[in-house]
């Protein structure tokens, strides 16, 4: 089995520096991470994807190793950065997987530039349904930016990381879950991640829940091949989400995976790329026009 490198590239777009992992070679797959989370959200997976497939996992903006501007963090922004990215690299079109933000940002993605989007795949996906975890909705509140500083105090992280240096001695380790939580818990002490975090929170959640839905338009994804993967205990975006838009979605592909919670493709991956792989060898890609585009428009209309 070849060894590939998935370590991070950098290339500057509209004056912003962007980071991303890309290796592998065959059909493209992106891979869209959530909200506080990396390119390091796929490393479980990336090698065995990279076998028969060109792997690229960006670092959103406001993300990761990427630059955290003041500017938009909408999903429209988010697809459009993604769509660049792929241009700059010359991948005109990708299977685009999306994970809980990522998720949204896929489906805004398959939406503005529907010849570029051969497969959609949606892991535990935002933009879904109205319900999310209160601490997000937590985060959309005025003030949140001057409370958010003393919760994430510098020497909480210290102290908790000696405290996990210390258990790692006793033979004791975090979860999977808990180190990247942990890793998201750290981008978040510094205050341009920090504010990128809460910009992105806003642009789609609100007190109420998620304010941005994609079930109105879910039927113009009617000629892509849709997989959909949940954890049944995903305490971030219930896993309801995932049986409502497969109804919403005929011929989509389901997959609930037990015991696992919001972040799949790292707490059970072995289940993640059974059921990525499997979907892929399966599954032909779409070959949207922009005929076709507009026929489905002008039905769903009618």
């Amino acid at each position: 089995m070849p060894v590939h490198d998935f370590g991070i590239r950098h290339i500057d777009l509209h004056g912003h520096h962007v980071s991303y992992r890309m290796a592998g070679e065959g059909p493209a797959i992106v891979l869209l991470h959530g909200v506080t989370g990396s390119s390091t959200t796929w490393r479980e997976v990336m090698p065995a994807l990279a076998e028969h497939h060109t792997v690229l996992a960006p670092d959103l903006l406001g993300h990761g190793e990427s630059a955290k501007p003041r500017g938009d963090y909408s999903l429209g922004a988010f697809a459009s950065g993604v769509r660049d990215l792929m241009v700059a690299l010359g991948i005109e079109r990708a299977t685009v997987v999306g994970h809980s933000l990522g998720g949204g940002i896929a489906l805004q993605f398959a939406y503005q530039f529907p010849q570029r989007c051969e497969r959609l795949v949606l892991v535990s996906s935002g933009g879904l349904g109205k319900e999310v975890s209160i601490l997000l909705r937590a985060v959309s509140l005025p003030g949140a930016e001057l409370v958010m500083p003393i919760i994430l105090h510098r020497a909480i992280p210290d102290l908790l990381e000696a405290i996990t240096a210390t258990l790692g001695r006793g033979r004791l380790r975090m979860g999977v879950r808990g180190r990247e939580i942990w890793r998201s818990y750290r981008g978040l002490t510094e205050v341009r991640g920090r504010m990128a975090f809460i910009h992105t929170i806003r642009s789609v959640v609100d007190v109420s829940g998620q304010r941005v839905s994609a079930r109105d338009r879910l039927y113009l994804a009617g000629g892509v091949p849709t997989l959909i993967i949940w954890g049944d205990q995903d305490r971030i975006i219930p896993v309801e989400h995932a049986y409502a838009a497969h109804e919403l979605m005929p011929g989509s592909e389901l997959v609930v995976v037990p015991g696992a919670g919001h972040f799949v493709p790292f707490e059970a991956p072995e289940a993640f790329l059974e059921a990525l792989e499997g979907f892929l060898d399966s599954s032909e890609p779409s070959h949207t026009t922009e005929e076709g585009f507009r026929d489905l428009l002008l039905e769903h209309g009618s």
